[in-house]
């Protein structure tokens, strides 16, 4: 039984992905290193016991946190880091100002937001297809979340045990989405509650600036494996 507090992680294997852009039509294979992945998205409940804010419009302690920026996210991860004795990722400006400018230490061992590739990689989890499974099973989107928002680990998970990869909220990404033509816009993966079922399938990216908050928009803890370096 999942608590407000648990943020489990789970180990995901080496391989390579290819990922795709509709807008420009092209596509790029990327090799990921093995690291960690939380299983579910960081919920309101984990947010507020680390921050001590609770940003969400929807009430539930074991809902996915929402309403919070990249900026927010990349600030909770260092948080964390810290309260758990770990080497913080980011280096965020000191005034505590959303930039969306933050530098990553690859080498650090503390929570951090995952790479686009390794997203889709964690995602897919072996799979080839748009889904990991029938879209009602794994994901609560706009056909059958009754436009809101529900609580993680609800949905069936993929074969690496990572639920709600798909639906229920989009989740930031560290990647930059295209900055020769959107600047600091970051990437976003996963569809949400309120999406309808095209836009919950593996490939699927979403770019927004990185002080954006919505309430179908979260966020998913990573972190690099001791010996490696994330990238």
């Amino acid at each position: 039984m999942r608590t407000q507090g648990d943020h489990t992680m789970i180990e995901v294997p080496a391989g390579r992905v290819t990922l795709s852009d509709r807008r420009t039509r092209r596509s790029w294979a990327v090799d990921v290193g093995a690291f960690a992945l939380g299983a579910a998205p960081v919920t309101r409940g984990l947010y507020e016991q680390v921050t001590g804010t609770a940003p969400s419009t929807a009430h539930g302690d074991l809902r996915p946190v929402e309403g919070v920026s990249w900026d927010d996210a990349i600030r909770f991860c260092d948080a964390l880091s810290l309260r758990e004795g770990l080497r913080p990722a980011y280096r965020a400006p000191a005034d505590g100002s959303d930039t969306g400018t933050a530098d990553w230490d690859p080498t650090a061992d503390g929570y951090r937001l995952p790479t686009e590739a390794e997203w889709e990689h964690a995602c897919r989890a072996g799979t080839t297809e748009a889904r990991y499974g029938p879209l009602d099973e794994i994901a609560w989107h706009r056909g059958n979340s009754g436009e809101r928002l529900h609580e993680v680990g609800g949905r069936r998970p993929n074969d690496w045990g990572l639920h709600d990869m798909l639906g229920n909220v989009w989740e930031w990404c560290w990647d930059r989405y295209d900055p020769e033509v959107y600047g600091s816009y970051r990437v976003l993966r996963g569809g949400g509650w309120f999406d309808e079922h095209w836009s919950c399938r593996a490939s699927v990216r979403r770019r927004s600036h990185p002080t954006l908050r919505i309430d179908d928009v979260g966020f998913r803890l990573a972190r690099t494996l001791p010996g490696r370096t994330g990238r």
